[in-house]
């Protein structure tokens, strides 16, 4: 029992030797642990585009509603729904008996006044020869140039029916008033119209080109205009549209008008942009997202989003690696986000080394290994592309914090 009690205990002696021997082999290949490795991007000056997005509403650049200026029953439609029509196209025919009736009595009511003016005028010639001889008294002559001229006036009142009644006759034909493209009807064959009634009986509109009518505070629109003024942006402004299924307009517009007075009750100005639309892809009360070019910063820095970060107070910050590859932490001052980039306006220079991968094994002060970004391990699966994907910006720890040694991102 004894010596069983003694080969246990010499083997287990055996083992734990033999443990300690492989942990120390392991810890001498080893070695000490290196600085850890981060990879950078090299910030440089680049020609930097501005622009601003904000939501905006089509409309067309003229509208006419066709209504009828006389009443009467629709007698036919003769134009195709949806179709082109040139202004003076006749529309809609209103049935024309009764206004050629009233045509003609207006007519005969004028044959009848000029004839009545032909007897009348001779009769006042001859008082007015006859009063000079003291043949007719001065009365009669008087009554005599009177009626001369009610006679007179009477023509010129029935011309007037007579010009009226050709009119409203013409009226029976409802013509479109601009040329363009023309809506739906409202109304069928033998409906019943009235002058100037409420209801259009259908709507042309002129869609060649396409305004953009675009909201924007006032606040933003002074940023606006001291954004172009800092961009060199000259002119026109550029527009260019996002349509509603997120696909890029291929036409580019030009930002024509602002309005001169702000909506009071919402804090809002409109601008208008003017689109060219040939193929008819633009349609009046699209929804789409304008961006207007605010101008070109010659001396743009851009640091992907993924490398920046906040402070407790807020401030924006990059770790950047500085003198003898040791980590500093910078607070830069932001403008904007350009695409998938931050515009950097104050607080890095060209040449400086932004991290962008291992910023949670990097502490400030601490020395690390650099490398370019996509060229080592803490950068694999990445690409310079993928760098400044909105949403994958990362927190690097603030000036002083302790993060865990083998911590990794």
């Amino acid at each position: 029992m004894l010596q069983a009690t003694q080969r246990v205990v010499v083997g287990t002696m055996i083992i734990a030797g033999l443990t300690l021997t492989g942990c120390t082999e392991k810890k001498q290949q080893a070695g000490p642990m290196g600085p850890p490795e981060v990879s950078f991007l090299a910030v440089k000056e680049e020609r930097v585009s501005l622009t601003t997005e904000l939501p905006g509403r089509t409309n067309a650049m003229a509208t006419a509603e066709v209504r009828p200026q006389v009443g009467g029953l629709i007698k036919k439609r003769l134009y195709p729904e949806g179709g082109l029509v040139k202004a003076g196209q006749t529309l809609y025919q209103i049935e024309p008996a009764s206004y050629e009736a009233s045509l003609a009595s207006a007519r005969a009511v004028q044959a009848r006044a000029e004839a009545t003016l032909g007897t009348v005028r001779m009769k006042a010639g001859r008082y007015a020869d006859l009063v000079k001889t003291n043949a007719v008294s001065r009365q009669d002559n008087d009554d005599a140039q009177a009626s001369l001229k009610q006679a007179e006036a009477e023509v010129a009142a029935a011309k007037a029916a007579v010009e009226t009644a050709r009119i409203n006759l013409a009226y029976t034909k409802v013509t479109a008033p601009i040329s363009g493209r023309i809506g739906r009807s409202s109304v069928t064959e033998g409906a019943l119209v009235t002058a100037n009634q409420p209801q259009a009986l259908a709507t042309i509109q002129q869609m060649g080109s396409m305004y953009v009518d675009i909201t924007q505070s006032s606040a933003d629109l002074l940023k606006l205009k001291q954004r172009r003024l800092a961009g060199k942006g000259a002119g026109q402004a550029p527009v260019s549209l996002i349509l509603e299924d997120g696909t890029p307009y291929p036409h580019k517009g030009t930002l024509k008008f602002t309005e001169v007075t702000v909506d009071q009750s919402t804090g809002s100005v409109t601008l208008r942009a003017v689109f060219p639309n040939p193929n008819q892809m633009l349609l009046p009360g699209m929804f789409v997202r304008a961006l207007i070019q605010e101008g070109i910063q010659e001396k743009g820095i851009l640091v992907p989003q993924r490398g920046l970060s906040r402070n407790p107070k807020g401030d924006a910050t990059v770790l950047v690696v500085g003198a003898e590859e040791k980590v500093e932490v910078r607070v830069v001052k932001t403008d904007r986000t350009v695409g998938e980039n931050w515009l950097v306006t104050a607080g890095l220079k060209p040449g400086d080394r932004v991290i962008l991968e291992g910023v949670q094994r990097a502490r400030p002060g601490t020395p690390v290994k650099a490398v370019p970004f996509g060229q080592g391990p803490a950068s694999a699966g990445a690409s310079p592309a993928s760098a400044g994907q909105p949403g994958q910006t990362q927190k690097a720890p603030a000036a002083g914090t302790t993060q865990p040694q083998g911590a990794t991102k």
